[in-house]
């Protein structure tokens, strides 16, 4: 049934990031490419064979299935391996790049995601002028950009009650991997929503956990902060609306 589809490019974002699914797949979308997206590595790998995609966007840090072993699978797959891979991830040291490259990645992009950077790797992959030829209106104007950023912002606010949750649960348990797993998805979708305070505060947390250091009530501070800053923005948002 797949292969009797049209050949539109397709994209697969495999990203456990809500907004970050999101926003590619609505980046994507208005670029006239066909968009499937799932949350972990293992649908990834299930959704890579079923819709034959002609690029995946890859998280590196996910539960479950992480992306660094989907991506060393794919890679050992003979129906998947030609599949080129941009891994795309909060956390790009040099450890993390090179462990990407060494598994087959084209390309690693850091989050926030830049729109520009998007362009230029996808079309040193699928063609020059691939995301050009496939765009199906003009430049977008001042204020769609800004409409765009603000559909996001809302995306992260109607999510985030979930996420703290969790991270009130992570706090009580003392769970880092909860904690991790949480901190991780906002510190990406901080700088995608135009908060970078967010992405700041939560990479603190993030990078305390990665190297072992288990100072819990930092944790409990910074993600106080981390409320915070969300209800300002939520404030804002509000007296956005009434105007």
């Amino acid at each position: 049934m797949m292969e009797q589809q049209t050949d539109r490019i397709r994209i697969l974002v495999v990203d456990d990031s809500d907004i970050i699914r999101h926003a590619l797949k609505t980046f994507f979308e208005d670029y006239n490419l066909e968009v499937v997206t799932c949350t972990d590595g293992l649908e990834g790998l299930q959704k890579a064979a079923e819709f034959k995609p002609s690029l995946i966007f890859l998280d590196l840090m996910m539960p479950n299935f992480d992306g660094l072993k989907m991506l060393q699978v794919i890679k050992v797959l003979d129906n998947l391996r030609h599949i080129p891979i941009i891994v795309i991830s909060a956390n790009t040291d040099r450890r993390n790049v090179l462990a990407a490259v060494e598994a087959g990645a084209e390309r690693v992009l850091s989050k926030p995601l830049q729109k520009e950077m998007i362009i230029k790797y996808v079309n040193e992959i699928l063609g020059n002028e691939t995301l050009s030829k496939s765009k199906k209106k003009k430049v977008i104007s001042d204020t769609e950009k800004n409409d765009i950023q603000k559909s996001l912002v809302k995306f992260f606010l109607n999510s985030f009650p979930d996420k703290k949750k969790r991270i009130e649960e992570a706090l009580g348990s003392k769970n880092k991997d909860m904690l991790k797993i949480v901190v991780h998805e906002i510190r990406g979708n901080g700088g995608t929503i135009g908060y970078q305070t967010l992405s700041t505060l939560s990479g603190e947390v993030e990078d305390r956990l990665v190297k072992g250091e288990f100072d819990w009530p930092f944790f409990k501070l910074k993600c106080d902060q981390i409320f915070s800053v969300v209800k300002e923005i939520e404030n804002i948002n509000m007296t956005q609306d009434k105007h």
